[in-house]
């Protein structure tokens, strides 16, 4: 599925990013709105939507990789993405930005803010590049 291609590729960059100890399973769920606020309701106690929530979780017992989860909202993803070059660039920016939090990345400043997108851009180009982002949801590779 190009979705895992496309999440392998950013955990790449996020290896680069935070390469010890190694990335193991990264869980990746598209989610509605609903879904997202029930999400940031139940984690950070916050009432609203938003694009995406990462959770990273450090090696357990007898483990030696770290897991995450990245939860994006595909309806924030439809809604924006008309505006910023699309759909598909807008939820590949999502998947993005999650697999760059679980680098421990903040966006709480503008400056941090900034700084993420401009390497949260060029992975989503470079994706582009390698075709990643065509055919998104095709099911057979």
């Amino acid at each position: 599925m190009r979705l895992r291609k496309l999440l392998r590729r950013f955990m790449v960059e996020v290896a680069r990013l935070s390469p010890a100890p190694p990335w193991g399973e990264v869980l990746l769920v598209i989610t509605d709105e609903p879904g997202i606020v029930r999400l940031n309701r139940e984690l950070f106690q916050r009432g609203h939507p938003t694009d995406v929530i990462s959770l990273a979780y450090e090696p357990g017992p007898g483990s030696a990789a770290r897991r995450g989860e990245i939860f994006v909202n595909i309806e924030r993803a439809l809604v924006e993405g008309p505006k910023h070059g699309g759909a598909l660039h807008e939820l590949a920016l999502y998947i993005a930005h999650g697999c760059h939090h679980l680098t421990g990345a903040d966006d709480r400043s503008p400056a941090r803010r900034k700084a993420m997108r401009r390497k949260e851009l060029a992975w989503v180009k470079d994706a582009g590049r390698k075709r990643l982002l065509t055919d998104l949801f095709r099911f057979r590779d």
